[in-house]
């Protein structure tokens, strides 16, 4: 399908991979793309291994099956990287982005010998300034993004606000904060 963008999330249950995966879809269908995202289902517990999926398009999706080949993977837990091989099927001209505060060259004997772009950001540091927890999702949400252009950075973060207005309407803080990460995120991805 050209013009589509697959985009491969790895997390754990409870990170909100799942849900970084269905937001990226609301908001890019907010500004006219075909989307698609999804979770694959298994027995999901909390701590234990999940994988979600994108397909954003500018022209009709007519594929429904998970995504083998992706553009982009997202790393949500680098833990992850010692038990799946998370570049499987990754286009070489695509990228994958993990929330580290490792280099990428401390990284890339967990890679497979995988050629392409690798990205890093400290999710967890963002996540933990802006909003005093640790809530890994929206910023990488936001560097899933700025890697894969597949919107403009400011149409996302007004997409993203009307989003989070309408979900957290009674938790002005929460809003605020989950802002303050996605810009932070936009600045501090590292290639």
């Amino acid at each position: 399908m050209n013009g589509t963008i697959e985009i491969r999330w790895h997390g754990r249950g409870g990170q909100g991979a799942k849900t970084a995966a269905l937001l990226l879809a609301d908001v890019a269908f907010k500004t006219g793309k075909y989307v698609q995202g999804f979770p694959e289902y298994g027995p999901e517990r909390m701590g234990a291994p999940i994988t979600a999926y994108n397909r954003i398009s500018d022209s009709e999706i007519t594929v429904h099956s998970n995504i083998y080949e992706p553009d982009y993977v997202v790393v949500v837990d680098e833990s992850l990287l010692d038990s799946i091989d998370v570049t499987k099927g990754l286009k070489e001209d695509g990228a994958v982005i993990i929330n580290t505060e490792h280099t990428k060259d401390e990284l890339m004997r967990h890679l497979n010998g995988y050629k392409g772009n690798v990205y890093t950001v400290d999710a967890r540091g963002i996540s933990t300034r802006a909003l005093g927890k640790n809530y890994p999702n929206s910023p990488m949400l936001a560097a899933a993004v700025a890697v894969s252009g597949v919107m403009d950075e400011d149409e996302f973060l007004t997409e993203m606000k009307s989003s989070f207005e309408h979900k957290f309407a009674k938790k002005p803080e929460v809003i605020d904060g989950n802002m303050r990460a996605l810009k932070l995120a936009f600045d501090e991805i590292n290639k």
